[in-house]
């Protein structure tokens, strides 16, 4: 296929060549964005939180009455909670992945960095700090949520100590990390044994590390991981109750927890909202981001659709502008083929200037979003693959105006005015 004849009639219908191209690398330069928008609220929709989240369920509580003892208390519930056929486990705790009520002290690897961290009034810009999400339950808590133990082992009765109320975690010897935060505070050394120093308190033992535990509410991809579990005894009237069944029985054993809690004290408060399963908490906490992604993918699918038709629009119009020199090439020998490759070919040619303009576009608009919108920086990868999906949409959309072009006798076509 010779260039010249195409470039030739590109010369003479430059304006309309300019504006597809223009659309084609705005379109280039949205999707390519959009599409790495879409990428990052999937990752981020899909977050394992580390539990095993097809068989939780939560029951929140709230009593009124002050001077009640609130260690007594959740021992009988809990009593009671797993007595109901089907419950496999059950445990009070403070918090859990994704439920926004977040406790975070600030935690330093050795008592020079704590004081050094101190000195300096933060925790972010020492490298042995950081200040994760605390976690703390009664004892089992580890088993109840299907935690995965990657080293070290479970708390012993004996380390469990009461919370005081409206605290989070009592002075404790031990701690169990998430492996996110053993690597970022032990760099790679085993974290088995070392002392770990938090909110001032004395320091504390690691004694294991679970695989995977989500923060209840989510910050930045590289600290989301960052949690430990205290063996602190929630001290509160106010608690949540988690218990673990298999997936079908779920919403029955929902229901019974409520009538047996509110059978042990009928003037406490069970809030209907907070009586579910932990799937229907991941599901509102990310609401808002599979929303968004419905948007983004409704609009970029949207703006693919109005730069087939716009390529389609113009391949039509050459098409009956040029039949009478569709004819006369085809009356001294052009095959079908070659008149198909030729509109292909012209496609093709004007779709990878507005490709090449786009790339420059997606960098620019990319760095606007950075700066505005917190978003990162655009990988290369997703230029050749944006470049790939928009020569392809190119070829799909002028292929009918070709074959109708190719499928024109050329004696019909010679006759054409």
């Amino acid at each position: 296929m010779q260039l010249r004849p195409i470039l030739s009639s590109l010369r003479h219908h430059k304006l309309t060549a300019l504006l597809l191209m223009l659309q084609v690398a705005l379109t280039c330069a949205i999707v390519c964005n959009v599409v790495f928008m879409i990428a990052n609220r999937v990752g981020q929709v899909t977050l394992p939180s580390g539990l095993a989240e097809s068989e939780l369920s939560m029951v929140q509580v709230i009593g009124i009455d002050k001077n009640e003892n609130a260690q007594a208390r959740h021992a009988a519930d809990l009593a009671a909670l797993r007595a109901i056929p089907g419950v496999t486990a059950a445990v009070a705790v403070d918090s859990l992945p994704l439920s926004r009520s977040d406790s975070s002290y600030g935690t330093c690897d050795s008592l020079e960095t704590f004081i050094r961290a101190m000195a300096a009034r933060s925790m972010e810009d020492n490298s042995g700090c950081v200040q994760p999400s605390v976690y703390s339950g009664t004892p089992g808590e580890l088993a109840a949520l299907g935690l995965k133990l990657v080293g070290g082992r479970d708390f012993l009765a004996d380390e469990y100590a009461q919370a005081a109320p409206g605290w989070t975690v009592a002075n404790v010897p031990s701690a169990i990390i998430s492996r996110a935060l053993a690597e970022r505070l032990y760099h790679g050394r085993d974290a088995l044994g070392r002392s770990l120093y938090m909110g001032g308190r004395p320091p504390m033992r690691v004694v294991g590390v679970v695989d995977t535990l989500l923060r209840p509410r989510l910050r930045t991809p590289d600290v989301n991981q960052y949690s430990v579990l205290v063996p602190s005894v929630p001290g509160d009237n106010e608690v949540t109750y988690v218990l673990r069944s298999t997936p079908k029985d779920r919403e029955r054993v929902l229901a019974a927890a409520a009538n047996a809690l509110t059978g042990l004290d009928p003037d406490r408060l069970i809030p209907p909202d907070r009586m579910r399963t932990y799937a229907e908490m991941r599901e509102q906490y990310f609401r808002h981001d599979t929303t968004m992604i419905s948007l983004l993918l409704a609009s970029a699918l949207g703006l693919l659709f109005v730069t087939a038709l716009g390529i389609t629009g113009l391949a039509n119009f050459w098409v009956q502008q040029r039949r009478r020199s569709i004819g006369i090439r085809r009356a001294i020998g052009a095959s079908r083929g070659d008149i198909l490759r030729y509109f292909q070919a012209e496609n093709f040619l004007i779709v990878g200037g507005g490709i090449v303009l786009g790339m420059l576009l997606a960098f620019a608009l990319n760095l606007i979003l950075m700066q505005h919108y917190e978003l990162p920086r655009l990988p290369l990868y997703y230029l050749p693959i944006g470049a790939l999906l928009l020569w392809a949409l190119g070829q799909l959309a002028v292929l009918g105006p070709a074959l109708r072009a190719a499928a024109v006798p050329p004696v019909v076509a010679t006759r054409s005015v």
